[in-house]
């Protein structure tokens, strides 16, 4: 089985992207970062994904951080959808948000986030998350999908 690498960015604030894009070049991480601005954007392109549409436009990314606060369709309502989809049930969702309220922690895992981490996010911390997930990263799928700097 091949991995995909792609990392998917759910995110509305411009400024939050390029914090995180610069975060990722930052920590040595090279993966492909593909980035979509509301919740309804990011269910479009994981149906897409799922259903093998166009792989070279909406690659299945192995993990997705996920901005709460969002216009229309919020984290959480994506989040729930992501964990309804059982081609998705092993994609790793890590919330990225500026709200470090316990209700909201809560009820992120419960909705089945792997991480939680509060905007803005420093380098090491998502570098290490990033490698943790690589290096637990089933055999039986090859290798890790990270794509440090070498």
């Amino acid at each position: 089985m091949n991995i995909n690498n792609a990392i998917l960015l759910v995110e509305d604030d411009d400024d939050d992207v390029f914090l995180f894009q610069r975060t990722l070049k930052t920590a040595g991480i090279n993966n492909p970062v593909n980035v979509v601005t509301d919740g309804r954007a990011a269910i479009d392109y994981l149906t897409a994904a799922a259903h093998d549409e166009d792989p070279e436009r909406y690659p299945l990314p192995f993990i997705i951080f996920l901005d709460l606060k969002m216009p229309n369709v919020d984290g959480f309502e994506v989040l729930s959808w992501i964990r309804s989809q059982p081609s998705l049930s092993s994609t790793v969702v890590v919330v990225l948000t500026g709200s470090n309220q316990p209700q909201d922690h809560r009820r992120a895992y419960a909705l089945g986030a792997r991480s939680y981490l509060v905007k803005p996010a420093k380098a090491e911390e998502i570098r290490q998350f990033i490698e943790s997930m690589g290096n637990r990263w089933p055999q039986n799928q090859g290798a890790s999908p990270v794509m440090f700097e070498k």
